[in-house]
């Protein structure tokens, strides 16, 4: 078959630390159907017989559902994909490529898009980032019973030595996916990081076309391992392991794959491209691991689970931790508890009566990343959400814009669990070519269970963040009439911390009637903060100009309903974010987000250069966006606040930061 993806790296590219083993077959070698394959994978056959024919008869036996519209549909794929014809989601921006010369970007406009504290490489493309949470276990006795106790402690994302490790999927020869390969860097509060050379190639059959999405575990020997798909010569999606060839070192440079790869293959029944992004595993009290993996049966998506005492032999479980039909391939899953009515993240092995557990998928259709709150019955091996009108795939997202293929961890440090999104571009790949760079990572995320709501989650930025603010102004009871755009005097605007509150004249919401199917709003299909009602839009506008030629408004609007009830939304509007026009993103994204009786209207927003990420009430509902402005740029760009509601007064108090750039760069090696 034709393979591709270089394995070959001269020295003007990213060093080459992995080390193969040499008794490993040499990826030149036979074809495929000429080449051995380990015993064991013909050995899972009659157990994957009887697998199918349960989950054949689960998914007939549950009812239909219909996916619920959520806001912001997406740009539209004119044809097939970069990425969908190897097995995966799409991984570029599309909507209008191949129909005409791109906007006359200059070298200073594609270097001020670089952005100044979010972790992204030197070059080159890079998608899913993992900064592998290890699970670290001691037997320490016995329960009664004779059933053995696991002492289970969760590393942070592989803080090894003094180290977070950030591992992530990579394209060292161009800014286009393809030759996915694992990056590697490091750091010591994940603000400042210090590039490593290449962890692992496709250098094998078992992951010939890709080194993909994984996941690390500390064995109770101490040895660290990856559990990761790979895509094999034959494009089929396998599991596999990997291990550092040298424990002392704290940079874990160079690694080695099992000779017995790949420890899992798609069972009976699962297609060969539809099998991948194995999860952090978790310990059962009886001193079974478990780990997760995302899969599809006709256009149900599904997590298959997996057992484990050893971690080289795999067992899979009988039907399926949960599916929803209509929902498609489910990747990335990430499976975890959260505490009710806590302040402090959860280790992923915990489990009792105060918990609930949150399910993730990654779905391929729409490149979105859905979560449900649900219940964990580790002895049927099911989680059943407790909401299922906010099912996964169906009610909730992380992000509503763009983020995908997100992954958390427990950092026992600060008790907390952290959470990692990918970044994708919002323009044409022939720029990204131009340019040499394309995605970065989304500012790590705390997360807790919303006690208030009992709903949703907190999603906020880690507080090491904070470390990079430096002059600050603050604007108290700022008067927005009706129509009006306040300009702040802050100077440049193109590294921003922005937190804001909105007061409304509760007055005039109580008197005011609603307007007949107002409360129907959606912010993808508005008309945007040039859409004027009753009681909004209103917010800030980040990276606008003197002239307001260009703006990206991160706004509130509310919806009042004939029965006098209250829907609020949070929207981020790129319509006219850039001159550039239809060669970037002009989506407007957003959703609801709940308000309660107690609480003032709050956002919080992230300006870094081309990603601006917003979030409100806390964190209840987030959105990233990518925006490629022409004029608002360096000391050009501008901060306002504005009101373009057309019958209601808004009261604004604002404080914003400028923020420093974080300390990226390579790690001096020669140092050594």
């Amino acid at each position: 078959m034709d393979t591709h993806y270089s394995t070959s790296h001269d020295e003007d590219h990213v060093p080459l630390s992995y080390s193969p083993l040499p008794d490993l077959p040499d990826p030149a070698g036979p074809p495929a159907k000429e080449r051995q394959r380990p015993l064991k994978v013909f050995a899972v056959t009659l157990a994957s017989v009887v697998f199918l024919l349960a989950l054949v008869a689960l998914v007939i036996h549950q009812s239909p559902q219909t996916p619920v519209t959520v806001d912001n549909a997406g740009s539209s794929m004119e044809t097939e994909g970069r990425g969908v014809a190897q097995g995966v989601s799409e991984k570029s921006f599309r909507g209008f490529s191949g129909r005409r010369l791109s906007f006359n970007w200059t070298s200073s406009m594609y270097a001020w898009q670089r952005t100044a504290f979010h972790f992204q490489p030197q070059k080159n493309w890079m998608n899913v980032l993992y900064l592998h949470p290890i699970s670290l276990s001691f037997l320490i006795g016995s329960w009664e019973y004779g059933i053995l106790a696991v002492l289970q402690i969760l590393m942070s994302p592989l803080f090894h030595m003094g180290w977070y490790h950030l591992f992530y999927q990579y394209n060292p020869d161009s800014a286009v996916w393809g030759n996915i390969t694992w990056g590697h860097a490091v750091s010591r509060d994940m603000i400042h990081w210090l590039y490593l050379p290449l962890a692992m190639v496709p250098d094998q059959w078992f992951d010939l076309n890709g080194v993909w999405t994984g996941s690390a575990t500390i064995l109770p020997s101490g040895e660290i391992i990856m559990l990761y798909t790979g895509d094999t010569d034959d494009a089929v999606q396998v599991q596999n392991l990997a291990c550092p060839a040298n424990l002392s070192d704290p940079l874990l440079l160079n690694w080695t794959k099992y000779e017995d790869n790949p420890v899992m293959v798609p069972p009976t029944g699962i297609a060969s491209d539809k099998f991948r992004d194995p999860t952090t595993m978790w310990v059962r009290p009886d001193g079974d691991w478990r780990v997760a993996i995302g899969s599809l049966v006709n256009t149900t998506g599904i997590v298959l689970v997996y057992q484990t005492t050893n971690f080289t032999d795999y067992e899979l479980l009988d039907g399926i931790l949960h599916g929803v039909p209509g929902t498609g391939m489910w990747e990335c899953v990430d499976f975890y508890p959260v505490l009710i009515d806590g302040e402090y993240g959860l280790d992923t092995s915990d489990f009792g009566s105060n918990i609930k557990h949150v399910l993730k998928a990654s779905m391929d259709d729409n490149r979105h990343d859905y979560y449900a709150l649900g219940t964990y019955d580790p002895v049927n091996n099911t989680w059943t959400p407790d909401n299922p009108e906010l099912d996964v795939g169906i009610g909730l997202r992380l992000d509503y814009g763009k983020y995908y293929a997100s992954k958390t961890y427990y950092d026992p440090v600060k008790k907390r669990r952290i959470l990692y999104g990918w970044i994708n571009e919002g323009d044409l790949e022939s720029d990204d070519l131009k340019k040499g760079w394309a995605s970065l990572q989304g500012m790590p995320r705390s997360i807790l269970h919303d006690n208030k709501t009992g709903t949703h989650l907190l999603q906020w930025p880690i507080e090491e963040v904070e470390s990079l603010r430096t002059n600050s102004s603050e604007f108290e009871d700022v008067l927005l009439e009706p129509g009006s755009v306040v300009p702040l005097d802050i100077g440049s605007a193109s590294q921003l911390d922005i937190v804001a509150e909105f007061e409304v004249d509760n007055e005039t919401l109580e008197t005011v009637l609603a307007v007949e199917g107002n409360a129907m709003y959606n912010c993808s299909t508005s008309a945007g903060a040039a859409g004027r009602a009753t009681f909004g839009p209103f917010g800030i506008l980040v990276l606008a100009d003197d002239e307001l030629s260009e703006l990206t408004p991160i706004y509130f609007y509310i919806a009042k309903d004939t029965d006098g009830s209250y829907k609020t939304f949070f929207c981020s509007d790129l319509s006219r974010s850039s001159l550039a026009g239809s060669d970037v993103d002009q989506s407007i994204y957003g959703s609801t987000v709940p308000v309660l009786e107690d609480e003032i209207l709050t956002m919080r927003v992230l300006v870094d250069h081309s990603i601006v990420e917003g979030y409100s009430q806390g964190g209840r509902t987030c959105i990233t966006s990518r925006v490629y402005p022409t004029e608002a740029i360096y000391g050009a760009a501008r901060l306002f606040l504005f009101n373009n509601a057309t019958s209601v007064n808004v009261t604004a108090t604002i404080k914003v930061w400028e923020m420093s750039s974080a300390d990226i760069h390579p790690y001096p090696l020669d140092q050594l």
